[in-house]
């Protein structure tokens, strides 16, 4: 039986969020968004796990990628209408996440 696939949609802070990092970065990001969340994004595995903590973001799922994974993708899916939200796209440096320009409390 094939895996459903999984339509992406962006929150309208995405472009601003992804406006504050480097360009260069961009293309990981979207391959790992595209790879990683068209097809079972509700599966955990090392870089993919649910936040733990109550957050802003309610009740998010976070994709870690890019170099040394200090990129994160915060999304949400939709089992029932096979669509994943992403939420935001943010940069941790040292222990702080920066959402856009923007330091962010998780």
């Amino acid at each position: 039986m094939p895996r459903p696939h999984f339509r992406l949609v962006y929150d309208r802070n995405v472009l601003d969020h992804l406006r504050a990092i480097e360009r260069k970065h961009h293309r990981a990001i979207r391959d790992a968004i595209e790879t990683k969340l068209s097809h079972e994004p509700m599966t955990e595995s090392r870089n993919r796990k649910p936040l733990s903590r109550p957050s802003a973001l309610g009740d998010a799922w976070e994709l870690r990628c890019g170099p040394d994974n200090r990129f994160r993708v915060f999304y949400r899916a939709d089992t029932s209408a096979c669509e994943v939200r992403i939420l935001a796209v943010g940069e941790k440096r040292g222990s702080r996440l920066y959402l856009g320009s923007k330091e962010f409390e998780l």
